[in-house]
């Protein structure tokens, strides 16, 4: 009797706790007065994106949509309340002018229940962000991506030959591109940040590309719940010490970072590359040059580091520092280009036009360089090529949101003199993807234009509403690499093939319903060889 007693008790107090947790904060956003999405028992408004009934584009698109007329709502990430800032005034106030107010992005991982992932630039809080920040900035300025581009120059001639010698082997051949650019992400990933060489197009099964694609895979189930679990139960993770990045997979990346280190230290090795930088903030020996942001955009899409990231701070970087960062560089390049290659081959194949445009540029551009070899400043005078990738980071952005964590209460106001007030511990978002396809600031979002970038028209564009980097002194610190990157495969893709969708080609795309942005079936395309002149 007294055990079932006992079990009842237990029970009761369960059911209780649950049904608290369950409707937590139900009236948050309504006792301020603030229209927002009605909340769901337990998943708030993340039922859609959770079970996956829609893709992550539509779920954002259709929440900053709800409320037209609003510049600021709520919604709920399970039973978390979160601001959607839909103003780009206000955007603007949250991501730059009250900076101080809102430093930090929310928690998810810290550095105790994981310190790679907690350690890495986009975990870090406060102080200790504004030093990695300065720390890091100076490794991806213009000067340094000038030291790089060869490398990754390198890697797209091996792409080059790769594919014609598929093509003479077996004819055309028809690629996913997720899987395609997936191995050259990684193949400049592996030498511009790793100093290793390998050829993921050629050698399916490297050892490199092999732990790369398990380390970066956060969609399959049991990483996905494990990642949530992190954030809902950090505290669980620090006593037992299970990580979110198994440490077999952190102990390959760590060996060959440190092992890299201390061959090129005891043989006195230089290349102009991440693990080189690396070394120097080590040592504290890594800084700006004079004037060294001054007139030296990567395109309209570059994000120009700030003050903070300007700022001279004699910091050393530790092991666990040092690993965390390659991860973030990992985790930001393995995706992000990938993806972003991705979608421009499928938009260029679907609209032949614009793909014979930047051709011909990419053609004359060759011819003038003549005997020369393609260089970092050449392609950034490309205006065409800019047009075309400033409008895919518009219509297929690589964050679709970003968040900001409010450190301290703040009142910000907008042009009408409406004041709003966000207090301590409250999270706010600003949508990309919103503004992106609001028909106020970008006609006919659907279609794929890349007009809207040209001299007469991009600077038309309302302040605050692009936003493919992200905003304010916590934009994406590698935008200058990613564009590099992209411009440079697409330069020599462009060069030597045509690009053409076939039978296997999903037209118009859909999306998957996993957590990140994805073709449902994949982009199946093939490279034609261009005929020689």
């Amino acid at each position: 009797m007294l055990f079932e007693l006992l079990l009842l008790v237990i029970v009761v107090f369960l059911a209780k706790w649950i049904i608290e947790r369950g409707y937590k904060n139900e009236n948050y956003f309504k006792d301020k007065g603030i229209k927002h999405l009605k909340p769901k028992f337990i998943l708030g408004n993340s039922a859609n994106l959770f079970l996956r009934r829609k893709t992550i584009l539509d779920f954002f698109r259709d929440a900053y949509f709800e409320f037209p007329n609003e510049k600021v709502m709520g919604m709920f990430e399970f039973r978390t309340p979160v601001y959607i800032v839909r103003d780009p005034e206000l955007a603007k106030q949250v991501g730059v002018k009250e900076f101080d107010s809102f430093t930090d992005h929310r928690s998810v991982i810290n550095k105790d229940a994981d310190p790679v992932f907690g350690k890495s630039l986009i975990s870090l809080k406060g102080d200790e962000w504004r030093d990695m920040r300065a720390t890091l900035s100076p490794a991806f300025t213009g000067s340094k991506m000038r030291l790089m581009f060869e490398l990754v120059s390198e890697c797209a001639k091996q792409m080059v030959g790769f594919i014609n010698t598929e093509t003479k082997a077996k004819g055309i051949q028809t690629y996913e591109m997720k899987d395609f650019f997936s191995r050259m992400s990684n193949d400049v990933i592996a030498t511009c940040a790793f100093g290793i060489q390998v050829n993921s197009l050629e050698h399916q099964s490297n050892e490199f590309y092999v732990n790369a694609k398990e380390m970066m895979n956060f969609t399959k189930p049991l990483r996905l719940i494990k990642f949530i679990l992190f954030m809902v139960f950090p505290k669980f993770f620090e006593i037992t010490k299970i990580r979110l990045i198994p440490e077999s997979l952190s102990g390959y990346f760590k060996n060959a970072i440190f092992g890299a280190m201390n061959y090129r230290e005891k043989h006195n090795v230089f290349r102009p590359d991440m693990i080189n930088l690396l070394m120097e903030a080590k040592k504290g020996k890594l800084s700006h040059q004079a004037a060294e942001h001054h007139h030296d955009s990567a395109g309209f899409a570059t994000v120009e580091e700030s003050d903070v990231g300007k700022k001279e701070v004699k910091k050393t970087l530790s092991d666990d520092d040092i690993l965390a960062q390659c991860f973030l560089f990992f985790l930001a390049g393995f995706e992000t280009v990938s993806v972003a290659m991705s979608f421009i081959t499928y938009e260029l194949a679907i609209n032949p036009e614009i793909q014979e445009k930047l051709y011909r540029e990419i053609l004359e551009t060759n011819e003038e360089l003549g005997s020369k070899s393609l260089n970092y400043d050449t392609i950034q005078k490309m205006k065409y090529m800019d047009m075309v990738i400033s409008e895919h980071l518009r219509k297929w952005p690589p964050a679709i949101a970003t968040d900001r964590h409010c450190n301290k209460d703040v009142i910000v106001t907008d042009n009408n003199g409406v004041e709003y007030k966000f207090n301590k511990g409250d999270t706010v978002m600003i949508p990309m993807i919103g503004f992106h396809f609001d028909p106020k600031y970008f006609s006919n979002p659907d279609k794929f234009d890349p007009e809207r970038f040209n001299d007469e028209n991009k600077h038309t564009i309302t302040p605050g509403t692009y936003l493919p980097f992200g905003i304010g002194p916590r934009n994406c610190i590698g935008s200058r690499f990613a564009l590099m990157e992209v411009k440079a495969l697409l330069y020599y893709i462009l060069l030597n093939f045509t690009i053409e969708p076939n039978e296997k080609t999903q037209i118009p795309l859909k999306l998957s319903k996993e957590p990140a942005l994805k073709a449902e079936k994949g982009i199946h395309l093939q490279f034609r060889p261009r005929s020689k002149a």
